[in-house]
């Protein structure tokens, strides 16, 4: 049975719009439809043979198990440069029509296509294809993600709703993302109240989950201008927290832990001794990675100590300093390296979302 086609748009960067995707995307999927994706209008994007298509999309197609067509899953890539080629040539790009043949080809294969938006709604304007607009043009009705709070996500809410209610488009419901846990019920309560007076369901509200926001020595290392000295093929793994400097602490050592130690180059052997005075031979080593700054040699029994573990060393020209302030402004992405992340952010919609109201709401024959 064909259903309403999704729209799924945010407030602004960060707020988790394709955490909230990958779960309502699982959610339909499980319950037997065909789902469809696709993020119409991108701009962080990678080269698939040879052309270019949103990374949101190679996520979501392994997820779905599709093969990439850029012009469907894809179709408008806004990179950089593309704001004065199209003010400069208005008449030059035809996107709606890219996006238009994106809509009509995945329709006739799927029950419900679900659209990934970009970034605030108001992105994308620049060449007349804001969110608003864009869901518009594919008759599609919103789910808008905004970040937990009251006052704020109110006032939030109220500005971007706006856009969509300029274009005449239906909003099916929010989701308020990264609450805290015991502020859950507050938010419920106010924001709730709100949503029924604008006759807006609030579909879910999601607690905030520390570990989507784990970062990887991958991207730690590229974040700082690193380069991986050692064992570069464990990038993949997760960093719960950093340990600055030499003073380490018991209390800093967890064996079940996923610790990144950041240290000169002049006082590291010092730590690396802490951390095997403090730990026994038995337990997990707890770090995950280290990253070195300054150009000193390494001791033989430091080596030693990476090397009988397999801990990632990273080398920075940054200082110590540097790096722990490169670490707090991180913004991490889920994406294909962290499938622990995905599977987290599927569980968080399934746990925390009305799915049947969302079912309801998009005229499923869902079971």
């Amino acid at each position: 049975m064909k259903c309403k086609n999704i729209y799924v748009a945010a407030s602004s960067q960060h707020v988790g719009k394709t955490t909230s995707t990958l779960g309502i995307v699982s959610s339909f999927q499980q319950a037997g439809l065909k789902v469809g994706y696709s993020k119409p209008v991108g701009q962080n994007h990678i080269d698939v043979n040879g052309e270019k298509v949103d990374k949101d999309s190679v996520l979501f197609a392994d997820l779905l198990n599709f093969e990439i067509v850029p012009s469907l899953h894809s179709p408008v890539i806004l990179a950089r440069g593309a704001t004065k080629a199209i003010l400069d040539n208005p008449d030059k790009y035809d996107l709606d029509s890219s996006i238009q043949h994106a809509k009509k080809t995945l329709e006739k294969t799927n029950d419900l296509i679900i659209y990934e938006g970009t970034g605030h709604v108001g992105v994308g304007s620049v060449a007349n294809l804001s969110n608003a607009r864009v869901a518009k043009m594919l008759d599609s009705e919103v789910i808008m993600i905004v970040e937990g709070g009251i006052g704020s996500t109110i006032d939030m809410l109220n500005m971007c709703l706006s856009l969509f209610r300029e274009e005449g488009v239906p909003i099916m419901g929010v989701i308020v993302n990264k609450v805290i846990p015991d502020k859950i019920p507050m938010v419920k309560k106010y924001v709730g109240k709100w949503l029924a007076k604008e006759k807006i369901p609030l579909l879910g509200v999601l607690p905030y989950d520390k570990t989507l926001g784990y970062p990887l020595i991958w991207t730690i290392a590229k974040a700082i201008g690193g380069t991986i000295e050692k064992y570069d093929e464990k990038g993949y793994q997760k960093v719960d927290k950093i340990i600055a400097g030499s003073l380490v602490k018991k209390d800093d050592l967890d064996p079940e832990g996923d610790a990144m130690l950041i240290v000169s180059s002049r006082v590291i052997d010092n730590a690396i001794q802490n951390i095997k005075h403090l730990t026994n031979d038995d337990e997990k080593c707890p770090l995950s990675g280290i990253v070195v700054t300054g150009e000193e040699e390494l001791a033989e029994e430091s080596m030693n100590y990476i090397d009988t573990h397999k801990i990632p060393l990273i080398r920075t020209n940054l200082d110590t300093y540097g790096v722990v302030v490169k670490f707090s402004k991180l913004e991490v992405k889920i994406n294909r390296r962290t499938p622990w992340k995905i599977a987290k952010a599927i569980e968080l919609i399934k746990e925390n979302v009305d799915l049947k109201s969302l079912k309801e709401l998009t005229i499923c024959d869902l079971k």
